[in-house]
């Protein structure tokens, strides 16, 4: 887990008010990252600085308790972890858009 100041979990209880959950994803705290989830979808932030957080990656969907990657496969968007997978519907890309904005605009300074 990173060391976090007080701007950044200030950030963090923004955050949490506006329905994100803070959620570690054990494969990623090498990256000093920690995950904020809303639904089935997810991002990592990093600390940018001693006041803010950044997006690292790119926001996207959940399989079980793992971050999925967005591909192509036959043609069609899906979101894979291993041999699971999810269709990125144009609803589902539609909420990862919205999550991925609302999320930009909350860690904005």
């Amino acid at each position: 887990m990173p060391e976090f100041t007080p701007a950044h979990m200030a950030i963090l209880e923004r955050l949490v008010a506006q329905g994100f959950t803070p959620v570690a994803f054990p494969m990623y705290a090498s990256a000093s990252a920690i995950g904020v989830r809303r639904g089935s979808l997810a991002a990592l932030l990093v600390p940018a600085g001693e006041a803010a957080l950044k997006i690292l990656g790119e926001p996207c969907y959940v399989i079980g308790s793992n971050l999925a990657v967005r591909t192509r496969r036959e043609g069609r968007l899906i979101f894979v972890w291993k041999e699971e997978s999810v269709e990125a519907t144009p609803e589902l890309l539609e909420e990862l858009a919205r999550f991925s904005a609302d999320l930009a605009k909350l860690l904005e300074p």
